[in-house]
């Protein structure tokens, strides 16, 4: 196998862990409702409907990044998805490690590195857009 398909299965890789383990919240939020997000928002001094921006960070956006349809965008939007969740939910536990010594937030900064890596990298060749 040379470098370059290397390369773009790396990128397909990547791309299906992180769309299927974001979707995955998605899918709780769909299926839950999303009131407790609109509470928390609210609690927070924004407008309610600002939640359902949730909806397109963990459904469409993974979607996106799943099939490799305008991934680079999809990959922003899970990156912007998390960045808003640290700010809302997570603040408190930026600096704090857990029992094992890992960080409190290894799984949401594993979803935020990948999102950014995707957005910088692109869906590569197994993808819907082939690039």
């Amino acid at each position: 196998m040379n470098e370059k398909n290397m390369s773009d299965l790396g990128k397909l890789v990547l791309r299906l862990a992180l769309g299927c383990l974001i979707l995955l919240h998605g899918i709780a939020k769909l299926k839950g409702g999303i009131g407790q997000i609109t509470g928390l928002v609210e609690a927070h001094g924004l407008p309610g409907f600002v939640a359902y921006g949730v909806l397109i960070g963990e459904v469409v956006a993974p979607i996106m990044v799943l099939f490799g349809f305008f991934a680079r965008f999809g990959g922003v939007i899970i990156a912007i998805n998390m960045l808003v969740a640290f700010a809302l939910v997570h603040m408190g536990q930026l600096g704090h490690l857990n029992q094992q010594g890992g960080w409190d937030l290894e799984l949401q900064g594993m979803f935020l590195a990948a999102a950014v890596a995707i957005a910088l990298l692109g869906p590569g060749a197994y993808s819907v857009n082939r690039k």
